[in-house]
């Protein structure tokens, strides 16, 4: 008898004996992967989820793959189901404002046609109750997000964008990378519509703000001066109550292992096109912007990517952009080789969406319901842009990790 098997016959003998216990643990935790994504409104994110499953009907197999990421294994919404929601809303809405207007008269009418508009709803509720029970919702990737006024908290999935029917890049830029990284992975995402790089988020290392001449001769003098970088420091604090209780934010946190400060995207711009001060100093703000994050989280090669405003659409007016060129120009600023990088958002821009805008929107209300949902400088609220803009953020990201 070998020396293996007595030893594998002693471990038998005092399992069974209840003397020893066999723990099927997981394997050994790993560490928390943290992402940090900030910006304005195209971070906060205005594309309603109709819109992302047009992922589906995309001929290209690179952009039909991204529907597996972000919808349940097996599933698929078809058109003919999209398009059957949106005229039960459009057929509710119709009826709600022909009350409103007084177009419908008569108490039994009107008593008619609320009791129409209640058939309708319960239609539309058992649709979009279907539709939204497709998406995937991670085990793996979880998020904490403010999105101007919407704020929650728990495991990735559509609804963290400006309102739980809204996405921005953080669904596409999550599901992706949890296919690429082999550990837990949270996102913090901090974003307000309508801020900018050169006075909202302004840096601390980046000085004092000089004023205009109308703020100047204003009465908000001290208020200005005192709101300055007030979303840099927002956005501090959101990212520190997150790390200083990481349980409660993601449940495979072990605090014995702990975590990594991961990453940073940022997505923003389009507030600092309208002033020459804003305009020209983008390209500093910027590198001090990433410098002052970097110090301030002791996290001196911190991957940084940048989503470069590209709502211009076309290569020849986004290299116009005095914004789109100072962040390209950051990037390729010489500390940052191989640890910060731009991505393009013009390349992944929806222009079959933008051809039902600009054929006019209103009178093709239906049609474009289901591809787009806002202004072409919220890139048409198109959740087949966000996430396959979500997804460049991360195969960007697992680059710059893999170099680290």
């Amino acid at each position: 008898m070998t020396d293996t098997f007595r030893s594998k016959l002693l471990i038998l003998f005092l399992v069974l004996s209840g003397s020893v216990h066999l723990d099927a643990r997981e394997p050994d935790s790993k560490k928390l992967q943290v992402f940090i994504l900030a910006g304005q409104s195209n971070m906060v994110g205005h594309a309603n989820y109709i819109t992302i499953p047009r992922l589906f009907a995309d001929e290209r197999q690179e952009v039909n793959d991204l529907a597996g990421f972000v919808f349940n294994p097996g599933t698929k919404v078809t058109r003919a189901e999209v398009d059957a929601q949106i005229a039960v809303r459009i057929e509710r809405d119709a009826i709600n404002n022909q009350i409103r207007k007084k177009e419908i008269v008569g108490e039994q009418q009107i008593a008619a046609a609320r009791k129409q508009i209640e058939v309708l709803q319960a239609d539309y509720d058992a649709k979009t109750s279907k539709i939204k029970g497709t998406f995937a919702v991670s085990d793996r990737v979880y998020i904490s997000s403010i999105a101007d006024n919407s704020r929650k908290s728990g495991p990735l999935t559509v609804g963290y964008g400006g309102s739980g029917d809204k996405i921005g890049p953080e669904l596409g830029f999550g599901m992706s990378l949890a296919k690429q990284l082999d550990a837990p992975i949270l996102i913090i995402k901090t974003s307000w519509g309508g801020k900018s790089l050169h006075y909202n988020f302004r840096p601390p290392s980046a000085g004092a703000y000089e004023l205009n001449e109308k703020e100047l001769a204003s009465d908000k003098v001290e208020q200005i001066k005192k709101d300055t970088g007030l979303n840099y420091r927002m956005m501090s604090e959101k990212v520190d109550e997150v790390l200083a209780n990481l349980k409660d934010y993601h449940p495979a946190y072990d605090e014995s292992v702990g975590f990594d400060l991961a990453g940073f995207v940022w997505f923003q711009g389009f507030n600092d096109q309208f002033s020459d001060p804003f305009r020209d100093n983008y390209k500093n703000n910027m590198i001090t912007f990433i410098k002052d994050v970097r110090q301030q989280y002791k996290v001196p090669q911190l991957p940084f990517v940048i989503g470069v405003l590209g709502t211009g659409m076309t290569a020849e007016k986004v290299g116009e952009n005095k914004v789109s060129l100072g962040q390209r120009a950051a990037a390729k600023h010489a500390e940052f080789q191989g640890n910060v990088t731009a991505v393009e958002s013009y390349k992944v821009y929806d222009l079959s969406a933008f051809a039902v805008y600009e054929k006019g929107w209103q009178n093709h209300f239906a049609q474009w319901c289901a591809v787009g949902s806002d202004r072409p400088y919220h890139y048409l609220g198109s959740g087949k842009f966000f996430v396959r803009f979500g997804d460049a953020l991360a195969n960007s990201m697992a680059g710059l990790i893999e170099q680290q």
